[in-house]
C-alpha cells in the first residue's frame, strides 16, 4: 500500500511475499534484536489495538467494547523492503519466537519489483537446480590396490602449471630469438576466483588473504587467490604475500593506477596478471558495483568520486576486437613486468571462446586462458542476464581442449574453469570432473563464500542481496555496522580448513587412476555419465 494507506496496483499482502515472518507472540519479550539485526527492514515493532467484546457481569450489565494496545513485531508488505529469507532474526532471537518461512504461493512478487521502470538486480546465482557436473562418474578403478587406502598412503602431487608451457624445440626458437623463455608458475589446481576489494567487505578480504598465507607458508600449497577487478590495499601490493596473489585487471581498469604505481617498490611480483573480459553469470553485462558498495575507502583505491556505481565502459575505439584487445593487453601487462609474471585473460563461457584460444595459440606471450560459466559470479546483474544468458562450462571447456588436442598444443596453454563448481557442494568430483575434461585448474568465489563465511544465500532464492550492500553476514557488505559481524580470524581459518579438506577428497579420487606424479588433466577416459546427449556432447563414455 501507499503511505497515505492507499491500494495501489503494486500493493502485496503477506500472502504474496516469498518470504513470510511467523512470530510467536506468547514467545516474544520485545527485545528488539530481530528487528535491529534485519538487513532490509522487513520487519518493524508496530502498536496494535485489539477490541474485546466485554458482556459484563450479572443480568442488568450492559455490553461493551474495550480496546487493548499492545506492541510486536509486523512484516512489511511494500517490494521495496520485502523479506529476503536470510534468517539472521531467527539467529539473534534469545527465545526462538520468530523465523522466515517460505511461501506455498506461486511467486507474485516479481511481478512488482520493477518499479521506477528500472528492471530488478540480483546480487548472485542463477537458481537453476542440478547440473551436468554433479552427475559425471568417474568410471576407472584401479584393481591392484585399495583406492580407499591409496589417497591416504602415497603422496601425490597436487599441482597445476600457470604460464604457456612451449615445447623445447620452440623455447630454443624463442631463446634463440628473444633471450626470454616463458614465465611459468608451479600453483594448487584450486584458485580462489575474481571478488575484488569492494564487492567484498574489508574483514572477508582480510581473511581470505591471511588464509591463503597460511596455506603457503605453513603448509606448503601453493594456493592462489585473484584481487578481482578494482585493484588492492596499496600495503599487500608492497608485501611478500604478493607472490600468492593474481593481480586482475578489467575494462574500468579501476585501481590499476595504484598497482602501476607500486611496481617499482614491489618486493616481490604478483604470481600472474589476469586480464578480465567477461564474466560468466553475466555475458555482455561487464561488471558492476553498485553505488551502496562505493564507501570512501574504495572511492579512493579506484580514482573515483564516493556514491557512484561502477560499471566497466565499453570497448575503448582503438580496440576493434577481443582479439586485438587480448593481443594488446598481453604485450603490455608483460612489458609492465618485464616479461617476468604469466598474463592470460578471463572471458565468458561463450561459443566465440575457441575465436580467443585460435588467437592466443599464436601469441608466445598468452599464458593461459581462464572461462567463467553461466552459474559464476555474485556481481549485481539484471535477472533476464543471470537466467537466460551463457554457456555452460563444461561443453565450453571441452571445445576449447579438444581444440588444443586437434592442433597439439594441449599441454602449452593451461586452462582454467569457473562458473557454479561446488554449486552443490560437490566441490571435489567437480573440480575433478573439470580437469579431466580438459582443465589446468579451476576457479571458485561462491563456494569460497559459503564455506568460509557462511553465506546464507540459496538456489531457492534466499538472500541474494550481495549487490546492494546489505549482506546480513557482512561478507559483501561496506557498511561497518554489517561487516563488523565478520571475525576476518574465523574466515581465514575456515579457508584453511576448505582446502585441506577439499585436498584430501581430490587425492581419493585421483588415487584409482593411477596417476600419482600428475593432475589427470584430460583424462576423459576416467568419465561416465547416464545422459546419451550429454556423453556425445562431451565426448565421455556413457554408462547407465
Amino acid at each position: 500500500m501507499s503511505s497515505n494507506g492507499n491500494i495501489i496496483p503494486s500493493s502485496l499482502s503477506i500472502k504474496d511475499l516469498p518470504w513470510q515472518i511467523a512470530w510467536d507472540k506468547e514467545k516474544c519479550t520485545l527485545c528488539g534484536k530481530c528487528t535491529a539485526v534485519c538487513p532490509v527492514h522487513a520487519i518493524e515493532l508496530g502498536v496494535f489495538q485489539k477490541r474485546i467484546v466485554d458482556v459484563g457481569q450479572g443480568l442488568n450489565a450492559t455490553p461493551g467494547n474495550v480496546y487493548k494496545t499492545y506492541y510486536g513485531i509486523r512484516q512489511r508488505t511494500s517490494p521495496a523492503y520485502h523479506c529476503v529469507g536470510c534468517g539472521m532474526c531467527a539467529m539473534v532471537c534469545p527465545n526462538d519466537a520468530i523465523m522466515p518461512v517460505h511461501s506455498d504461493e506461486s511467486e507474485k512478487l516479481k511481478f512488482h519489483i520493477n518499479q521506477g521502470g528500472e528492471p530488478e538486480r540480483r546480487g548472485g546465482r542463477r537458481n537453476v537446480p542440478g547440473g551436468i557436473l554433479d552427475r559425471i562418474k568417474f568410471t576407472r578403478i584401479s584393481m591392484l590396490t585399495d583406492p580407499a587406502l591409496d589417497a591416504g598412503r602415497h603422496q601425490f602431487e597436487m599441482r597445476s602449471l600457470l604460464g604457456r608451457v612451449l615445447p623445447p624445440e620452440e623455447n630454443i626458437r624463442v631463446i634463440r630469438k628473444q633471450g626470454w623463455i616463458p614465465p611459468v608458475r608451479e600453483i594448487y589446481p584450486l584458485i580462489i576466483g575474481g571478488m575484488s576489494f569492494g564487492a567484498l567487505s574489508p574483514p572477508m578480504w582480510e581473511g581470505l588473504q591471511m588464509g591463503v598465507a597460511y596455506l603457503n607458508e605453513e603448509l606448503g600449497m601453493p594456493v592462489r587467490i585473484s584481487t578481482g577487478e578494482g585493484g588492492c590495499p596499496p600495503r599487500l601490493l608492497r608485501s611478500r604475500f604478493l607472490r600468492y596473489v593474481i593481480l586482475q585487471i578489467a575494462s574500468g581498469y579501476f585501481g590499476w593506477d595504484e598497482i602501476i604505481h607500486a611496481i617499482p617498490e614491489m618486493k616481490v611480483d604478483p604470481c600472474a596478471v589476469e586480464i578480465k573480459y567477461g564474466q560468466g553469470a553475466k555475458p555482455g553485462d561487464g561488471g558492476l558495483l553498485m553505488w551502496y558498495k562505493v564507501n570512501q575507502l574504495i572511492a579512493a583505491i579506484r580514482g573515483v568520486p564516493t556514491g557512484v556505481s561502477l560499471p566497466s565502459p565499453p570497448t575503448h575505439q582503438t580496440q576493434y576486437s577481443i582479439e586485438e584487445a587480448v593481443a594488446k593487453m598481453i604485450q603490455s601487462m608483460s612489458m609492465a613486468w618485464g616479461f617476468r609474471v604469466p598474463v592470460y585473460p578471463k572471458i565468458s563461457a561463450t561459443s566465440t571462446a575457441l575465436a580467443v584460444l585460435n588467437n592466443l595459440t599464436r601469441n608466445p606471450y598468452a599464458g593461459g586462458l581462464a572461462i567463467d560459466g553461466e552459474d559464476g559470479g555474485t556481481g549485481a546483474a539484471y535477472n533476464v542476464s543471470m537466467n537466460h544468458m551463457g554457456h555452460p562450462i563444461a561443453s565450453c571447456l571441452r571445445d576449447c581442449y579438444l581444440n588444443l588436442v586437434s592442433v597439439g598444443q594441449q599441454n602449452e596453454i593451461p586452462l582454467f574453469a569457473g562458473g557454479g563448481i561446488g554449486k552443490n557442494g560437490n566441490l571435489a568430483a567437480n573440480a575433478a570432473a573439470l580437469i579431466m575434461l580438459g582443465a589446468s585448474g579451476v576457479q571458485v568465489g561462491k563456494y569460497v563464500m559459503q564455506a568460509a563465511a557462511g553465506c546464507l544465500g540459496s538456489e531457492t532464492g534466499r538472500c541474494n542481496i550481495c549487490n546492494i550492500g546489505k549482506c546480513p553476514k557482512g561478507i559483501t557488505s561496506q557498511d561497518p555496522r554489517l561487516y563488523r559481524r565478520l571475525d576476518p580470524d574465523d574466515v581465514a581459518q575456515r579457508v584453511v580448513e576448505m582446502f585441506v579438506s577439499f585436498d584430501t577428497e581430490l587425492r581419493k579420487i585421483v588415487a584409482p587412476l593411477g596417476r600419482s606424479t600428475s593432475l589427470p588433466i584430460g583424462m576423459s577416459d576416467a568419465l561416465g555419465i547416464d545422459d546419451k546427449a550429454a556423453a556425445d556432447r562431451l565426448q565421455i563414455k556413457y554408462v547407465v
